[in-house]
Order: structure tokens, then C-alpha cells, then sequence
């Protein structure tokens, strides 16, 4: 990720020209620039008291303040660099504000710069330093700035963290996750003073001119060409992707919900699985409920299902590492006659490794065991197996780091490999992507895809919010149609286009408002049928469903309020989504 960030944007501010007079054939008049740069963080994240070994290095905000016993600390980095022979004048840090802030006192302390987002937490965080400068936002605030010009003198490598003195309440910061850069993530704004010089032309004397002797020499002065001084271009601010310089990013255009009349398709006769799980018609119904709680999935998902008023024919579960899966319970859960159901599989097999790694053969141990696992204990059900979902999050584009698109790629392909030389072959293969804008407007995002050989089905895991102006404000068809930063195909026409072949699946997807909020969802959830009619490759949806997601503040449950709740279950029971598992 840290590919993508760095310098953003240079701005000249101000030009002084130095030197003026007879200049000599050969010299020049030193001038000066004054530039505003803009240099976005290398690493953002915040951590949690109560959530001590959870790393929120991916999350779009940062988080400060303490709110129902929990305290939450932000951390930022930069690493500036100036151009030999400029200086540094001044140096502003600046955050804008994702939401309206507590009314509390923010400070700034430095901190070492030996951490990274992908694994900073509570229990790893560095101490803080001595403090550095204090604000007080007002509640209409969009941004804290801080004057950092007597600690960022120089290029290197700069860290800080952030804390509330609220006891009652957090502040909302927005990462550089968020989505477009060029709007907001932590940006360091540096004022940086350069020394140029600028050729003069050479003077032109002309040689005196001798006249009769009674007349004196008459000598013609030499005629000083000024020096020309071009004012600097200002170079427009440009988003650096995660490792690779994409085009200049603009901000994605949202299209508000539109209000839909639920419709009712018309009935699903004799929709059947094949071979691949592909419905014959129709599209299987799915869920993964109880996230990020203590409540167990299998029984989460069967009150989920109570509540909707439908079967969840694919029931979601995540896993990582070592684990040996599908659990005793996940099995139980396939195996019910009166509620059929099939595994959708989600395993990070390169846990506390790289990508790379894997595919060199560094873990085939792991996959070895978990292919006997699943032999000896789930036979030749069938089920859906996605690796390592969401990986744009995780690419890190420098060469060598093991994360590349490429090196997931390649891993993915030897697993599948693997497993099936290993004899699983009742694992349907799911590449599930985000299809965030900033993702698909990579150069590197064409490279994650595996292979047609060894992917059955496309996901997608995308949501949207319910809140007019809020980030990703939209309904169902801006969660299967979302664009690249820039332009471009939007999601779903991209999966066909390029893989025409391919079913695809909505592996995660969902519809949420703050916490601290409640909107109506009904207006979104009537576009779920009309949507899914205009896009007829989407063969399976798995809705997400949760009182609070991993940052504590998104609520992507169906039933927030009454009205959510009748509209959604609506939804569920329409006949598309009567398909019989073969």
C-alpha cells in the first residue's frame, strides 16, 4: 500500500528573482521558488483498548476518543522528500474530518516510526513521545491543522499519533483509505524554498567607432539584454495509487438511490445447481450474519434466517491460517434436510506469511493437512472455497514485498493446484474482488485475476450507504455497477466483458447507516430485484449483515429500523430465489 502514497501535489506559491545589473557573457542571476507540496501518509491506523490485538491499518477513517470504555489512539506517517539544495520553510499537517467532531482537545505526539498499518495494534503500538501541539476543533469544523514547521525540517521519515481527551465521544478522521486521495487522507503540506538559476544573455558591446582626428571617439555602451525569468509551472495534484502512479483521480460520481416499487419476478420453476453450483435459473440466496461478535455463525445465520423469512442457501464463513475447516457446527449446518445449504469457504491461507511464499511452496504443509482434513471429514459435498477475498486491500506493488497482484495471482493458482492434485475436488473456486473505484483504476488490478482454469465463479463484495452525502451513498445497482476512478467500465460489465464465461457471485454485500443514525434502507433494498433482473451473470448474493462492522460505526443490518426490516424481507422472499441445490 505504501507504493501508492507519498507526494501528491506541488503548487508554487511565490517566485523572487535575485541579481539585476551588467551581467557577464557566462553568468547567471540566482532566483528563488517558493512551492506548497503536499505529501499524504505513508501508514495510517488506529487502534483500540478493548480490541488489542486488531489491526485497523485498512479502515477508510481514523479514530480518537473514548466511547463506551473503549479507547481509540490514530497513528500517521510521512516520509518527505526535498530536492537537494531546497529547504523547508514551513510544514502544516492537516486532517480532514470525516464527520463533525467532539468538542474536545486533540493532541499531536511524535512517536517512532518503526511500525506499519498492516500490523500496528494496541498490543504493538510504539509509546508516545512528548507532545507536540494541541487544538480544540468547533463542531463545525471539516479539518485540524497543525504547525509541524519546527519538527519537519528535512527529508525522512516523520510518525505521530493523535489523541481525544474526550471520555464521552470520538472524533473521525479520514484515512487515505478512503477512497480519493486528492480529497482526503492526512496530508502534510510543506512549503519548500528553492535556489535556481536562470542564463542571461551574453552582453552586446559594439566596438567603439573611430572617426577623423578632430573628432573624438564616440563609444556606443554595451546593451544588457535582461535576464528572462520563466515562471515556474504549477504541476495539478495527482493521486499515487497504491504502488503505481494511476491517472489523476477523480472523485467517483455517485447516483443517489432511486425509489423502486418492489417488484416480484416471476416464478422460479424447477431452478436447479449444476455441476458448478450454477443455478439453471434463479439466484441462490446467501448470508454470513453475527460479524465482528461473539455470537456463534451457525447460530447467528438461523436467526438471521428466522428474521428474513428465507433459508440462507449459502452460508458465508471466514477462516485463516492452520484452522482445520469446515467446523464441526458449519458441517451440521450443510447437512440439514430441512434447510439445505452450501459452504461458502472463506480461507486467508497465507496468513502470517506472504503471497509469494505460498506460491514458492512455503506452505504446503498447511494445504496438505487441510486437504486430508476436508477429505476425511466433508467427503464430496460440494462447496464454495474463496481464497484470500478482498486482496486489492492487502497488494503491496514493490517488487519483491511477496504482495504483488502478480504474487496473488500466482497463489491462488497453486493452491487450487495443490488441492486438487491432493484430490479435493469438490471445491468451487471464487475470486472475490472489491471493486472499490481507487482498486479498479490500478494498472496492477488486471493482474490479480488467476486464470478461467482455476476460478469458477467471480465475486464481488461491495456495499453502499443509505445516507444522502455520505461516502458511497447508493442502492444495489451502484453496488454491482461501481466505476474506476477515471472512468471506465463499471464493475459488473468489466466481470462480463472480460470474463464472459464465468457466473458471478455478490459475496459480501450490504447497506448501512452510522450507528448513530438511523435511515430508512427500503427505499435501497426495493432496487435489490429490478437490479439483479438488469444484470442476469449474477447467479448468487450473500448479504453481510451486522449492529456495528469492524470500525464500530457502520450498522449493515437488515432490520435497523421497521420499515428496513418489511422491505428487506420482501426481497428475501420473492421466487428468483428459489433454486434447489443438486
Amino acid at each position: 500500500m505504501n507504493g501508492r502514497r507519498g507526494i501528491i501535489g506541488v503548487a508554487v506559491t511565490g517566485v523572487v528573482a535575485a541579481g539585476a545589473g551588467f551581467a557577464l557573457s557566462g553568468t547567471a542571476n540566482a532566483a528563488t521558488t517558493t512551492e506548497t507540496v503536499s505529501v499524504y501518509s505513508t501508514d495510517d491506523a488506529y487502534t483500540s483498548s478493548t480490541r488489542k490485538t486488531t489491526n485497523f491499518g485498512q479502515a477508510d477513517k481514523l479514530v480518537v476518543g473514548t466511547e463506551s470504555r473503549e479507547t481509540r489512539l490514530s497513528y500517521v506517517k510521512f516520509a518527505p522528500k526535498v530536492a537537494t539544495g531546497a529547504t523547508v520553510a514551513g510544514a502544516e499537517l492537516r486532517l480532514p474530518l470525516e464527520s463533525k467532531p467532539v468538542a474536545a482537545t486533540l493532541t499531536l505526539y511524535s512517536v517512532s516510526s518503526a511500525w506499519s498499518e498492516k500490523t500496528l495494534t494496541a498490543s504493538n503500538a510504539p509509546k508516545l513521545g512528548s507532545a507536540l501541539l494541541s487544538v480544540k476543533p468547533k463542531v463545525t469544523d471539516t479539518s485540524v491543522s497543525f504547525d509541524l514547521s519546527k519538527v519537519v525540517t528535512r527529508s525522512g521519515t516523520y510518525a505521530f499519533a493523535l489523541k481525544s481527551a474526550s471520555t464521552a465521544g470520538v472524533t473521525r478522521v479520514r484515512s487515505l483509505e478512503y477512497g480519493d486521495a486528492t480529497g482526503g487522507g492526512p496530508e502534510l503540506r510543506l512549503t519548500v524554498v528553492k535556489k535556481t538559476t536562470t542564463p542571461t544573455t551574453a552582453p552586446t558591446t559594439k566596438a567603439p567607432v573611430t572617426t577623423p582626428p578632430t573628432t573624438a571617439p564616440t563609444t556606443v555602451p554595451p546593451t544588457t539584454v535582461p535576464p528572462t525569468t520563466v515562471p515556474p509551472t504549477t504541476v495539478p495534484p495527482t493521486t499515487v495509487p497504491p504502488t503505481t502512479v494511476p491517472p489523476t483521480t477523480v472523485p467517483p460520481t455517485t447516483v443517489p438511490p432511486t425509489t423502486v416499487p418492489p417488484t416480484t419476478s416471476a416464478p422460479a420453476t424447477g431452478c436447479v445447481t449444476d455441476a458448478l453450483l450454477v443455478p439453471s435459473c434463479g439466484v441462490l440466496w446467501g448470508g454470513a450474519a453475527g460479524g465482528f461478535t461473539d455470537t456463534p455463525r451457525d447460530q447467528a445465520l438461523k436467526d438471521w434466517e428466522t428474521l428474513t423469512g428465507r433459508t440462507a442457501t449459502i452460508f458465508h464463513t471466514y477462516h485463516k491460517g492452520n484452522e482445520l475447516f469446515p467446523t464441526k457446527s458449519e458441517i451440521a449446518m450443510t447437512r440439514d434436510p430441512a434447510r439445505p445449504r452450501v459452504l461458502l469457504l472463506n480461507w486467508k491461507v497465507a496468513y502470517g506469511t506472504t503471497w509469494a511464499k505460498v506460491a514458492a511452496g512455503g506452505q504446503d504443509a498447511r494445504i496438505d493437512a487441510w486437504s486430508t482434513y476436508v477429505k476425511n471429514n466433508y467427503g464430496t459435498q460440494k462447496f464454495f472455497l474463496a481464497l484470500h477475498h478482498e486482496p486489492e486491500n492487502d497488494v503491496n506493488a514493490t517488487a519483491g514485498s511477496g504482495m504483488t497482484a502478480k504474487d496473488y495471482a500466482a497463489m491462488y493458482r497453486h493452491v487450487i493446484t495443490r488441492l486438487r492434485a491432493n484430490g479435493v475436488t469438490n471445491a468451487i473456486n471464487v475470486v472475490a474482488y472489491m471493486g472499490n473505484e481507487k482498486w479498479m483504476a490500478q494498472s496492477w488490478w488486471k493482474d490479480l485475476y488467476p486464470g478461467d482454469d482455476v476460478v469458477d465463479w467471480v465475486g464481488l463484495d461491495s456495499y453502499v450507504s443509505v445516507e444522502k452525502g455520505y461516502y458511497h451513498y447508493g442502492d444495489m445497482g451502484d453496488i454491482l455497477d461501481r466505476q474506476p476512478s477515471g472512468g471506465g467500465l463499471g464493475w459488473y460489465d468489466w466481470a462480463v466483458t472480460n470474463h464472459p464465461t464465468k457466473p458471478i457471485m455478490v459475496a459480501e454485500w450490504g447497506m448501512y447507516h452510522r450507528t448513530t443514525v438511523k435511515v430508512d434502507k427500503a427505499p435501497a433494498f426495493n432496487t435489490v430485484i429490478p437490479e439483479l433482473a438488469a444484470h442476469p451473470k449474477v447467479k448468487a448474493v450473500v448479504y453481510f449483515d451486522t449492529k456495528a462492522d469492524n470500525e464500530g460505526d457502520r450498522d449493515i443490518s437488515v432490520d435497523s429500523t421497521a420499515s428496513s426490516l418489511a422491505a428487506f424481507r420482501k426481497v428475501a422472499a420473492d421466487p428468483m430465489f428459489n433454486v434447489t441445490i443438486k
